[in-house]
């Protein structure tokens, strides 16, 4: 797993493993501009089977035009500077993770746009004339369905087609990817997850939903009732924590990959107050504070649980055991 991503085509899974060197840029200005540049748009959180869609074909006409692929997003979320009152919105993927799934299915340059309010005003034909076409050097834009831009996303497909038009690029739209008859979207991931359904939100991914941070020393209770847990710290505020409970995971620990157990939650039975992401890595006794993991989720066992007593928490743990190591054999 830490060599490649497991992504959704079709009815099945496969796993891209050709990564190329993915090069980020902080903005349009930093870009050098290429001769002949593929390119997306879009916040792409989660790089969910819709996304992957797109950069399956962004990496098809590359390869049949000779150019190089660009993804163009945007940071913050552009939701968080134009509805700044709406502090709900939580994201699937944090921009590392994003550049991590980006890089794994070949995609050639990042930009990663600042958004502000100033940006949000540039009209529709400023942003490819000025933007996509002068200082990208784009020759194809591939985007998605329904896809709009530029100042009130008064740019929609029939815009862009009289643009190509004008200005002689080439333009394909990508239809509506449906996975069991569901549209897929971030909203929709992001509804699963907070109800803990990681199931579900992982079928729309194409990939397992991840967690990741440094591992901060706790207060040792799970140590105490025989199950040593790492506490994780996940530095960036915005990023989506699923519904609270116990989740059957896999641990990604010096890229060696370990069965695990994770709890959310506030720990109600101790004390209730502090939200907690603490994973019981199974078969596991090494000292890891400080260190990075990546926890990947697989399914819910529970939810959170208030007990009368840590004897009957212990308990039920045993049995969140049996059920982990059963749902990871």
């Amino acid at each position: 797993m830490g060599q490649g991503i497991l992504y959704f085509q079709g009815e099945s899974y496969f796993c891209s493993l050709n990564s190329v060197p993915l090069k980020v840029y902080s903005s349009v200005d930093d870009f050098p501009g290429l001769p002949n540049a593929v390119v997306t748009i879009g916040t792409f959180d989660g790089v969910h089977t819709g996304h992957m869609k797109i950069i399956h074909r962004l990496n098809e006409v590359a390869r049949e035009t000779g150019g190089e692929t660009v993804v163009l997003t945007f940071f913050p979320h552009p939701r968080m500077v134009l509805q700044p009152d709406d502090s709900d919105l939580k994201l699937i993927t944090t921009m590392e993770e994003r550049k991590s799934l980006l890089q794994k299915n070949g995609i050639h340059h990042l930009i990663i746009q600042p958004f502000s309010k100033e940006f949000s005003r540039i009209s529709a034909t400023e942003f490819v004339r000025d933007v996509l076409l002068s200082k990208m050097g784009m020759k194809t834009l591939v985007i998605g369905y329904d896809h709009h831009f530029g100042r009130n996303r008064e740019g929609s497909y029939k815009e862009l087609e009289e643009m190509a038009s004008i200005y002689g690029f080439r333009l394909e739209e990508i239809s509506k990817q449906v996975i069991d008859e569901v549209a897929v979207s971030s909203t929709k991931i992001r509804k699963a997850l907070q109800v803990g359904d990681v199931e579900a939100a992982n079928k729309l991914l194409g990939h397992e939903f991840t967690l990741h941070g440094e591992v901060i020393k706790g207060d040792k209770i799970g140590t105490s009732l025989g199950f040593p847990t790492a506490n994780i710290r996940i530095q960036e505020s915005y990023k989506l924590i699923p519904d609270d409970g116990i989740y059957a995971v896999l641990v990604e620990v010096d890229k060696v990959i370990h069965k695990g157990m994770l709890y959310l939650g506030t720990r109600p039975t101790v004390d209730g107050k502090k939200h907690t992401s603490e994973v019981n890595i199974l078969d596991f006794n090494k000292d890891i504070y400080g260190k990075s993991i990546t926890v990947y989720l697989k399914t819910r066992i529970r939810g959170d649980m208030h007990f009368e007593n840590l004897e009957q928490l212990k308990e039920k743990m045993k049995e969140d055991l049996r059920n982990a190591t059963k749902l990871l054999s």
